[in-house]
């Protein structure tokens, strides 16, 4: 978990996914981007490391890829932060993190 706690600790917000268009990423991005927040995606299939990175994630959760990490905190996928964002939990999450 070294390195995905490393890489996550970097910025506000970190999106681990891959980069075949995945509609999830895609989703999760947009609604980041339509929040004001750029988030650091990092494209595990272009990542020398990424095979390790996406077992370090494995291990930590039972969740798919994207992986999203908000102030270095794993908090789950695309589904688990639209959740966030209908109940009205995503913003003050972001603002606590810096990321807005």
């Amino acid at each position: 978990m070294e390195r995905v706690t490393r890489l996550s600790a970097k910025e506000a917000v970190v999106i681990f996914a891959a980069s075949n268009g995945c509609p999830m990423s895609q989703a999760a991005t947009a609604l980041f981007s339509d929040l004001g927040v750029c988030p650091a995606v990092h494209k595990l299939d272009k990542d020398p490391c990424g095979r390790e990175v996406e077992r370090e994630l494995a291990c930590a959760s039972r969740e798919p890829i994207p992986a999203i990490f908000i102030g270095g905190k794993l908090v789950g996928s695309t589904n688990t932060i639209m959740s966030l964002h209908l109940s009205g939990k995503l913003v003050p999450l972001l603002k606590d993190a810096g990321a807005i």
